[in-house]
């Protein structure tokens, strides 16, 4: 497993309320997963997912006592972006502020790159309302 840890970054916020989650599930050593997909309404969306595995390829990284990994497909579209937890009328949640995206939809979870095609595949052309 690579350690990279200019790669990926976590405001002190998001790793509080992310290991508040990682309590909730028992699972205080598993780190969150961060990676792209296809879809929504600016060609790819952001993911996040609690994972116990470490997978080949994956990049990790571990920040006020929360590890982020990354896939090997993903890190490429995420480099340099910080994880946040941002606050709303709707509640909470968490954001990825990406320095590669050239635009994004109005609710934050999907963007685009000059240039970038979306891949092919499923959950692609959606849009917001599809979150």
């Amino acid at each position: 497993m690579v350690q990279e840890q200019t790669v990926l970054s976590i405001t002190p916020l998001a790793a509080e309320r992310a290991k508040e989650i990682l309590n909730r599930y028992n699972k205080p050593h598993a780190a969150i997963r961060v990676f792209i997909k296809s879809g929504g309404c600016s060609g790819y969306q952001y993911g996040m997912a609690v994972d116990e595995r470490e997978l080949e390829g994956d990049t990790s990284v571990e920040m006020y006592g929360v590890r982020l990994v990354v896939d090997r497909m993903s890190l490429p579209l995420l480099a340099g972006s910080e994880v946040d937890w941002v606050e709303n009328l709707m509640g909470g949640g968490f954001s990825v502020n990406n320095p590669q995206a050239t635009s994004s939809c109005g609710c934050g979870h999907s963007f685009r790159t000059d240039g970038a095609k979306a891949p092919d595949g499923e959950g692609s052309g959606g849009c917001c309302s599809s979150h």
